[in-house]
């Protein structure tokens, strides 16, 4: 992202006296009458699931964007811009099974969500005004998740957002410069250095990255330069749902609780320009701090001058490498 990040690990030594996060680890059931998310239920806008056995999608109720054209005429001004935004916000559900977690799921029906991932970005990305997909996960109440049924959701837009566009614009430097891919070459000399790697499998390397902002922060990166899901090959998206089970797991271990995050996909974006910078890759950015009562805030010094974290990334790589991936429940 071409920014600094301030690294102080002596702080981890403060006494904590500030806000502590309540924890439940409440038995769910396997279908909640009360879920809008669940098969065969009532949705809040009256319309029902269909009894759903695996993934399901749907346009989300309550979308922050809209399909139609908006008729938009700018004033002129020298200082003010503004322009409309059109797209579409769906949601996936990952199981029927409203108690599970990606990391209690198994390796062939977390594949079935990476195919609809797949599906999903070639089908949003086709539409002639959407020129960007995001993919992604909030989960749990720490991470404002509104609904503990396992789901993600989907955000296709007409714009490239901005922490996107600048990502693009630092790959595009390095591969003007190099005539390579910058994750393809910091992935080879990541695994080099074996110092921030935790998990890795023919197709794919997790990792806590060298510039990581919070504390157990990570990054799921193909191996082959991949520049989106449509490029990948079976073998590679069972390779991904393997990875994901893996990681998900040693993060509930670290403080065996469902621990929460937000994760989602890096990739081309669909305006339909060639972009050989890009490579594929997945971010996990995870609240949690020293234990499942204790976050990182991200306020004062990290709003109004640059982020800083109190655990180095060799350390929480450490930490999560060691843990197990067998699932604590179990």
């Amino acid at each position: 992202m071409d920014e600094w990040i301030l690294v102080s690990p002596q702080r981890a030594k403060r006494p904590w006296q500030g806000q502590t996060e309540k924890t439940s680890e409440e038995q769910l059931p396997a279908h909640d009458p009360d879920c809008y998310l669940c098969s065969g239920n009532v949705r809040v806008n009256g319309e029902k699931n269909p009894d759903y056995n695996g993934v399901y999608v749907f346009d989300n109720d309550f979308g922050s964007l809209m399909k139609d054209e908006v008729d938009f005429s700018e004033q002129p001004s020298d200082f003010f811009t503004l322009k409309p935004e059109r797209g579409i916000n769906r949601v996936i559900c990952f199981s029927e099974n409203h108690s599970l977690t990606l990391p209690e799921m198994e390796v062939d029906d977390i594949k079935k969500v990476v195919d609809v991932w797949q599906n999903q970005y070639k089908e949003l990305g086709a539409l002639d005004y959407i020129n960007h997909v995001q993919i992604f996960e909030n989960k749990g109440q720490v991470m404002g998740c509104s609904n503990p049924h396992p789901h993600g959701q989907i955000w296709a837009q007409s714009s490239i957002p901005s922490s996107v566009l600048k990502t693009q614009e630092n790959l595009k430097k390095y591969f003007d410069e190099k005539g390579k891919s910058l994750l393809e070459d910091y992935v080879k000399k990541e695994l080099e250095i074996n110092e921030r790697i935790i998990l890795e499998n023919e197709d794919f390397v997790a990792l806590i990255p060298f510039w990581a902002i919070w504390p157990y922060e990570t990054m799921i990166v193909s191996k082959r330069k991949i520049e989106n899901l449509i490029e990948f090959s079976e073998g590679e998206k069972l390779s991904l749902a393997s990875i994901l089970k893996d990681l998900t797991t040693k993060y509930d271990n670290l403080f065996e609780v469902s621990f929460p995050y937000s994760a989602g996909i890096h990739q081309s974006p669909t305006d339909g320009k060639p972009h050989q910078e890009w490579h594929f890759h997945m971010h996990f950015y995870p609240p949690l701090l020293r234990s499942a009562e204790v976050k990182k805030f991200m306020v004062g010094y990290e709003m109004l001058a640059e982020p800083q974290r109190d655990i180095t990334p060799e350390q929480s790589a450490e930490i999560l490498k060691g843990l197990s991936n067998i699932h604590y429940k179990l």
